[in-house]
């Protein structure tokens, strides 16, 4: 791996984000190791869940823990583009016009509520999300690295929002929902909160924006073989041939489908992608990509349903024997 980073680093570095951040995020370990998979494949996330599930403060943990800066875009009907993006301010005293940079520069960024601001606002974060660039009175300026967006949106309350059109939908990565806590873990949450005295979890930072690059370029080598690539494809195309669905995944699920593989893998420990990897984060990945047929809806068919029963349709690849496995286990990524 670049920089002398091996797999067991990767997944010890994993580990140990995933744990700390569960200091303040209980019983939820499934959707962290989603999220952290979505920053180590340089993608950006949607979560889309009901208020009061901890969405921001994943958001928030996750840039605490991994050493990142952070910054909180509350989406409302009033907030115009250059309130994300930033704008060039008139300089004083006869100095000349500035850039004054917007809550997108920052490494992890939080837009809450997006589907509350219209379109116009909404395709402001669009360059952000695909070239990681913001571009102001003609003059295209980087976002750090890396970047990560994570956006919210209340999938309930419909009344006064703007919805996500499916080219802004299929630039996220993955969609997550977080889901209410279980009760012994919702009763854990409560006495931790009474024990430490005060709202806010103590964290401690883990990595730093470098040590995330670093990883990221690891994931970049991780192996795919051909049974990966394989599956990914018939999974995509099974989606344009469900009844059920009048759009299937585009070209860019399937690419989306094989980077969080390889991240999933890395988490695991492993050196190689397994089809069982591009199986089990195929409806996070591809559920928010695909578009019901009308009648569909009407019977309340759900989008996570229709992706369950492409991976039913579809044969799972058998995958590699032990032994390649372990060979695969004893050597860096990507050689």
């Amino acid at each position: 791996m670049d920089h002398g980073v091996t797999i067991e680093e990767l997944a010890a570095t994993c580990g140990a984000i995933i744990d700390e951040i569960e200091k303040a995020v209980v019983g939820k370990r499934p959707v962290l190791e989603l999220v952290l998979a979505g920053l180590l494949a340089d993608g950006h996330v949607l979560v889309e869940d009901v208020p009061g599930v901890a969405k921001t403060l994943i958001a928030r943990s996750l840039a605490e823990v991994t050493g990142l800066s952070f910054s909180r875009i509350q989406f409302t009907p009033d907030l115009i583009p250059s309130d994300l993006t930033g704008a060039v301010l008139p300089g004083l005293d006869g100095s000349p016009p500035a850039f004054a940079p917007g809550p997108l520069f920052a490494n992890a960024v939080l837009g809450d509520e997006i589907n509350r601001s219209p379109s116009k606002t909404q395709a402001a974060a669009l360059e952000a999300m695909e070239e990681r660039q913001v571009t102001v009175d003609g003059l295209s300026h980087p976002l750090p690295k890396p970047f990560l967006l994570i956006a919210t949106q209340n999938p309930v309350e419909t009344e006064g929002t703007y919805p996500l059109p499916e080219a802004q939908l299929d630039r996220f990565l993955v969609r997550i929902h977080v889901g209410y806590p279980a009760p012994a873990d919702e009763r854990e949450l409560l006495r931790r909160r009474l024990d430490r005295g005060t709202d806010r979890a103590d964290l401690t930072a883990v990595t730093d924006a470098e040590g995330i690059r670093r990883l990221q370029a690891a994931v970049e080598r991780i192996e795919a073989g051909d049974d990966v690539v394989d599956y990914a494809v018939r999974l995509v195309e099974a989606t344009r041939a469900h009844d059920a669905l009048e759009i299937g995944s585009s070209p860019r699920g399937g690419l989306a489908l094989v980077k969080l593989a390889r991240a999933r893998a890395g988490l695991s420990g492993r050196a190689f992608t397994t089809p069982d990897d591009v199986k089990q984060i195929a409806v996070p990945v591809l559920a928010h990509r695909v578009v019901l047929r009308t009648e569909a809806w009407v019977r309340g068919v759900r989008e996570e349903a229709v992706i369950q029963e492409c991976l039913d349709s579809v044969p799972t690849p058998s995958s590699l024997t032990v032994g390649d496995r372990s060979a695969l286990d004893a050597a860096p990524a990507g050689s």
